[in-house]
């Protein structure tokens, strides 16, 4: 199974939970498969990564994708106000960071010092989404997932650290296929078993599904349609957003 194939199948499963969330009346599997959307998203970013010639290049699009979606949902939520909003859609950022961390560690493996300057200074972005709502004015009026999505958060992220260390863990793991199950199923283990402490219930562990797709990887890229998923990406979650709120709520 080729890039292209994935990212059809992690694509389906994006927009099925996407459906579920805007729409109260869909049943609660819709949710269930959506968890396998992201995972897959991410393998194929890693490996992306991986065989990207141009990093820098690569990263920066990441980045201004995510700065894309943060201005096109705060635009979103001002020009077409609801009660529960547009959401917070930003699978770049997190996407982001996992690159930055896997250069990091690759430039620290090669060079302790400039891997340390470059942590050095990761560490400083990391306080400075901090430090910036008490010295910038109109900063301290921004969201967190607005703020975060300009000054990137290993934390704040729409999904959290420990999905961006799920898919740093995906890319030195993506040559062994046994260890990475273990990883996978353990960190599936892991969130079932804090949604089921936190809040009584878990749908997180589904992403589970995913593992099958990705262990069928052939490390082909297929047809190459990469503008096609960003643009996508808002496009759908607009339509689904409006549809929502404005035609079928009325």
């Amino acid at each position: 199974m080729n890039t292209f194939k994935l990212k059809i199948i992690a694509l389906i499963l994006m927009v099925v939970d996407h459906v579920g969330l805007y729409f109260d009346s869909m049943p609660t599997w819709f949710g269930w498969l959506g968890r396998g959307s992201y995972p897959i998203f991410l393998f194929c970013m890693v490996w992306g990564y991986h065989f990207t010639r141009d990093r820098k290049k690569y990263l920066l699009r990441l980045y201004v994708m995510s700065l894309f979606m943060t201005a096109f949902g705060y635009l979103v939520d001002s020009c077409f106000v609801t009660e529960s909003g547009y959401g917070n859609h930003n699978i770049f950022l997190p996407m982001f960071l996992v690159g930055l961390l896997i250069s990091t560690i690759e430039i620290f493996r090669k060079d302790r010092k400039k891997g340390a300057i470059i942590l050095a200074g990761l560490f400083f972005v990391q306080m400075l989404y901090y430090i910036i709502p008490n010295i910038v004015p109109f900063a301290g009026n921004l969201s967190g997932d607005v703020l975060t999505g300009i000054i990137p958060n290993l934390v704040l992220n729409e999904y959290g650290f420990n999905f961006v260390a799920l898919g740093v863990l995906m890319y030195f793991l993506k040559e062994k296929k046994d260890l990475l199950c273990v990883v996978y199923i353990l960190f599936c283990i892991s969130q079932f078993s804090g949604e089921m402490i936190n809040t009584g219930s878990a749908t997180q562990w589904m992403m589970i599904i995913a593992l099958p797709f990705m262990l069928q990887y052939n490390k082909e890229k297929g047809p190459s349609l990469k503008y096609f998923f960003y643009i996508f990406y808002p496009a759908h979650t607009f339509v689904l957003f409006y549809l929502a709120n404005f035609i079928f709520n009325r």
